[in-house]
This record gives C-alpha cells, sequence and structure tokens, in this order.
C-alpha cells in the first residue's frame, strides 16, 4: 500500500484583508433566506479559486449598510495557490462592491475573531440643510446644526470599561455589554466631522447609538449632564435612535504581533486627516 497516497493533504491557514461597500449587501453574515451578502459572495468567489467549499470567519460582522476599509478573515483549505491568486483571482470572481487587498498565510491556530484585541471604526457625518446626493449612502447626515464642543466633553466620558447597555441593540448577541474604549476622538468641522472609536470588541449598534445621541448632544436636544445618566443608566428605554449606518467604516483590527498582521493606516480617501 503507497502511504503517500493514504495521507491526507495538509491544510494551510490564509487570513485576507477585505474592503466592501456595504450599501449593496444585506449586512455580512449568510442569510438562511439567501438573502445578498457579504459573506455568501466572499465565500463563493473564494471557492471558486480554490476548487473547494470553504468556510471563511470574520474578525467582526458589520450590518447592512455599513462599509469596511480592512476587515479580516481567515480560511483553512488544502488548495496550494500564490498569494496572488488569493488577490487578483478572488477580486476577478466577486461583487466589484468587495475588494481582496492582501492575503497571507497563517499560523493553524491563528482565529480572525478570537484573537482580535482591538477594533477601530470610523463614522463620518454631515452637518448640513440640504444632504450632499454625492455622499449619500458614504457619510451619515442631520439636517440640524451641531456643536463639536459639547459633542467631544461627551464622547470622552465614553474612554474605558463601561457598561454599554445605554448603546446596545436589543437583538445583540454578546455575552456581555462591558467593554473597553482605548481612545475616542471626534475630529473635522460641524459641517463634516469624523468620529473614530477604538476599543477591544464592540456590541451591536454600539457606534451607531452612540452617534445618535452624540447628535443629540450637537443640537441641544441632551445635554453632557444627560449624556452622562445616559450612560450610567444602562437602557436603551430613553436613548436617542439608532443613527443611519451609511457613515460607518470598519478601519482595522488589532492582533498580537506573532500573527504578522499590521493595522492598516486609514486610506487617503477616507479623509484621514480630520
Amino acid at each position: 500500500m503507497n502511504a503517500t497516497a493514504d495521507t491526507a493533504p495538509s491544510t494551510q491557514r490564509w487570513a485576507l484583508t477585505v474592503a466592501y461597500d456595504g450599501a449593496h449587501f444585506h449586512g455580512w453574515q449568510k442569510q438562511p433566506d439567501d438573502l445578498y451578502t457579504i459573506q455568501q459572495v466572499l465565500e463563493a468567489a473564494i471557492s471558486t479559486v480554490a476548487a473547494e467549499k470553504i468556510h471563511i470567519v470574520v474578525a467582526g460582522r458589520t450590518d447592512a449598510g455599513v462599509h469596511a476599509t480592512a476587515q479580516i478573515i481567515h480560511f483553512d483549505t488544502t488548495a496550494i495557490r500564490p498569494v496572488e491568486a488569493w488577490i487578483r483571482g478572488v477580486n476577478s470572481a466577486v461583487d466589484k462592491h468587495v475588494r481582496v487587498l492582501a492575503a497571507q498565510t497563517v499560523a493553524p491556530h491563528f482565529h480572525a475573531r478570537f484573537d482580535a484585541f482591538g477594533r477601530r471604526y470610523r463614522y463620518l457625518l454631515e452637518s448640513s440643510r440640504v444632504r450632499a446626493p454625492v455622499l449619500r449612502g458614504r457619510v451619515g447626515w442631520t439636517h440640524l446644526p451641531l456643536d463639536m464642543d459639547s459633542m467631544r466633553a461627551a464622547a470622552a466620558m465614553l474612554v474605558g470599561e463601561h457598561d454599554f447597555s445605554s448603546f446596545r441593540s436589543s437583538d445583540c448577541q454578546a455575552k456581555s455589554p462591558v467593554k473597553t474604549l482605548y481612545a475616542v476622538r471626534l475630529s473635522g468641522s460641524p459641517e463634516l466631522m469624523a468620529l473614530d472609536l477604538h476599543g477591544n470588541a464592540f456590541v451591536h449598534n454600539m457606534v451607531r447609538n452612540i452617534v445618535g445621541a452624540l447628535v443629540y448632544v450637537g443640537c441641544g436636544k441632551l445635554s453632557v449632564t444627560g449624556f452622562a445618566d445616559l450612560l450610567a443608566e444602562k437602557s436603551r428605554r430613553r436613548a436617542p435612535p439608532t443613527f443611519m449606518p451609511d457613515g460607518l467604516y470598519l478601519t482595522g483590527v488589532d492582533y498580537p504581533p506573532e500573527f504578522g498582521l499590521p493595522t492598516p493606516s486609514l486610506p487617503a480617501w477616507l479623509w484621514p486627516d480630520l
């Protein structure tokens, strides 16, 4: 008997950095009713290149309308392919609103979700009497004039470990609402601003609910003290509505250096200097 023929093919684990325009999908996760999702189209494209069925694991699931400039996924395959096959090959097979930016092999124990110790989001917000049509789907919008100083004062309260139940969706599946925000930064101008959040993890709709509350602070519907009370209340009962997904981008995921996956800088088109 040939021992070589009986040996199972070796498996490699690959990590891909992915960008996508979430406006064209029903969120990241595959749906039982076969809605068009990012996971669905990516798995199909990667399976085509690998010539075998592939299941991908993602660093963080995003909702419908939410974008990513540096999402991380991993998958296992017995297919032997060069790096460019997982970039150019997948990009030629996948929906044009999704692109693989980088690919590399990683240690067999690497896990895109569980090894991540930080996630970075940016929310872009326009404040104008009339919404700029070219920013629709890319930037959140309010017709209300905003006071950035009061918004910054409120946002600063979010840094550190907190129970974020006041900013948590009712259908959130996270085991705990307690998360840590390492940094929160509001930059730009009242007409076009960027809210950057860096934390260990986020509960469902956390960023959009924070933006909704900060808009209320900025337009005077909620005081800075009221924002502090909202955070302490740990309840959505009196919280402002969830804000639109249009301006939300997952911009990076942090991993231990051993895996060799550096967190990328913000792309120039995302107004990094706001």
